[in-house]
């Protein structure tokens, strides 16, 4: 009998991942964006195979991926590593040399849009407009392209048209907690939720008939439901909530007059089914806890890509009752009896406002007694039941990770979600130190014996909490997070820095605000042994953001580790990359870590 050893714990990194897909409008064809061959590329199955090929090999990750509705091309974006910079290619179905769409150097595109009989391709773009973005349709055979939109006030974004193509929809984003939506048919913009004074939020929109659209909207709520505005009468109507669940994307079924909703509740999604004939509404049951993305083909067949915490992405289909899965994504080489699924638990909050948070807890053979504190990127995001490679990887080193969805979280309503803007160092940090001090109450972990780490406003969280409650912590590391508010409010994309004064706040009006939330306020506190990582093409928390960070430390002779990804953005798009990121840092946590008596 052959006996095997323990799977080693790369193994665990080496979990493949997809980042979007699309169907054929004949359902003959599927593509999705991969990084099956450790960096992100096109690959297609010929349904209903479903043994992947390679469409191309750029190695770069895809940013917007359509058929055209005869199922003759895919129009696909693609950035450069990480530089978020996305141009428009058409592609062939079985691969090959691509074609340029849509390519201005140094240019933000986003969410094509094919016409009806794919002649031509609409899009939003920062060329011209790089703070409010205008969107242009582009004659696909003359290569002629028109103004359709320019954006004022807001950044402003092409959202889809009616089907005789005569009334175009489109939202403005003041705040992520401020969003509009508009139909505008002529020369009227028409607003599709009523007039209020009060900020509120469209998620999304979609056309069932010239006349008639379906949103999703928060308007006069808290928690996002679906909604209808009549073109014809100008009338706004509720259609249907439910108690504590945010509505997130609706598809329409044209052929069998349905809507189909997802919904977020806390760290879960559901899927729901309309029927617009008799109001029919039901559950969908669907194969993972959180779904990215739903397409519905002509036939009524549903695809969708999802996942769950012990599920990395997979793209199933729905045949009837039954989902079938198309993709075979696992952790290579692991037993799913190896995976931690995360406890859900609550905790109170300085105010007495209750946090819901995941925690991963390492099994009993793995358990070294070590506990990392993770606050979520975003901030308006959320830990959610989702599969990171990376807490499988430190869960099977032994080390429990515990991740609380503090104020500003999605999923908890719109006024939960509000409570971070101009207030990133106050009440958030004050949630996670709650957070802190629950594992501490609770046996979980001792005061000055916890790992801290994060990316992205996680990476700014750790360094503030660093700064200034640096008695909890053992080790932080720092994963591209802002270090300064003032520069980072400097240095966002065009597009972004209209929403900076609700965002994060006024460098003058709020000088002093932004001084006591940024983290070098604090330097010399932050007395912990740092490793710091950063992307060099990282388009929103930029390069300097860490640089400053680092030096600063290392002036004061302070321990701080720095490793630069030189072509990297905002996250890990290749997969060499991201094992030697988590590599380092397991060897960081290393030493701090006591391995405990097991017993």
């Amino acid at each position: 009998m052959i006996t095997f050893p323990k799977p080693d714990v790369e193994q665990f990194l080496r979990t493949f991942s997809i980042a979007d897909f699309a169907v054929s409008p004949d359902e003959k064809h599927l593509v999705f964006s991969t990084n099956l061959s450790g960096k992100y590329n096109l690959w297609g199955m010929d349904l209903p195979n479903s043994f992947p090929y390679p469409l191309t090999s750029i190695d770069q990750s895809c940013q917007g991926l359509i058929y055209d509705k005869k199922s003759r091309f895919i129009i696909a974006g693609f950035d450069q590593d990480g530089n978020e910079n996305t141009q428009f290619y058409g592609v062939p179905l079985n691969g090959g040399t691509m074609k340029e769409i849509v390519n201005h150097e140094n240019t933000r595109n986003f969410m094509p849009k094919l016409s009806n009989d794919s002649k031509k391709l609409y899009y939003t773009t920062s060329r011209g407009n790089p703070s409010f973005l205008n969107s242009y349709c582009l004659d696909l055979e003359s290569g002629q392209e028109r103004l359709v939109l320019e954006g004022k006030d807001a950044a402003t974004y092409l959202f889809g048209f009616s089907p005789d193509e005569e009334t175009l929809l489109y939202y403005k984003h003041f705040a992520n907690t401020y969003t509009l939506l508009y139909a505008k048919k002529g020369n009227e913009d028409i607003l599709l939720t009523p007039p209020t004074e009060k900020q509120h939020t469209v998620n999304d929109g979609v056309f069932v008939s010239d006349s008639m659209i379906y949103l999703l909207t928060d308007y006069d709520s808290d928690f996002t439901y679906l909604a209808s505005y009549n073109l014809e009468t100008n009338k706004f109507c509720k259609v249907k909530e439910l108690e504590n669940e945010s509505f997130t994307a609706i598809t329409y079924s044209k052929e069998n007059q349905l809507l189909y909703i997802t919904s977020q509740k806390g760290v879960e999604d559901q899927l729901y089914e309309i029927n617009l004939q008799n109001e029919n509404w039901r559950n969908i049951p669907v194969p993972c806890s959180v779904i990215n993305k739903l397409e519905v083909a002509a036939s009524g067949t549903l695809y969708l890509f999802g996942m769950s915490a012990t599920k990395p992405h997979n793209i199933y289909k729905n045949t009837g009752d039954e989902w079938v899965s198309l993709t075979k994504y696992t952790v290579p080489g692991v037993d799913s009896n190896e995976l931690v699924e995360p406890d859900i638990i609550t905790y109170p909050s300085f105010d007495g406002r209750e946090i819901e948070s995941l925690f991963f807890r390492a099994k009993k053979e793995n358990d070294n007694g070590e506990v990392i504190f993770w606050p979520h990127g975003g901030p308006q995001a959320a830990e959610r039941k989702f599969f990171r490679a990376s807490f499988q990887f430190f869960l099977n080193n032994g080390y429990s990770i515990f991740a609380p969805n503090f104020r500003g979280s999605t999923g908890y309503g719109l006024e939960f979600m509000k409570m971070v803007e101009g207030d990133w160092g106050n009440g958030p940090r004050l949630d996670n130190v709650a957070g802190l001090d629950w594992l501490i109450d609770q046996g979980h972990a001792q005061k000055g014996n916890i790992l801290l780490m994060g990316g992205s406003f996680g990476g700014y969280m750790a360094l503030l909490l660093h700064g200034r409650h640096a008695d909890y912590f053992k080790a932080v590391v720092d994963i591209f997070g802002p270090s300064n508010l003032f520069s980072f409010i400097n240095s966002v994309p065009e597009d972004w820095k209209p929403v900076m004064d609700q965002w994060v706040g006024n460098p003058e009006k709020d000088k002093e605000k932004l001084i006591e939330f940024s983290p070098i306020t604090y330097l010399e506190s932050m007395i912990k042994p740092m490793l710091v990582i950063q992307g060099a093409n990282d388009p929103r928390v930029v390069k300097e953001e860490s640089d400053q960070i680092v030096q600063a430390l290392k002036d004061k002779g302070r321990d701080v580790d720095y490793m630069l990804l030189e072509n990297e953005g905002h996250g890990f798009s290749k997969k060499e990359n991201e094992i030697a990121v988590y590599k380092k840092i397991l060897s960081f946590l290393k030493r701090f870590t006591a391995v405990t008596e097991k017993v």
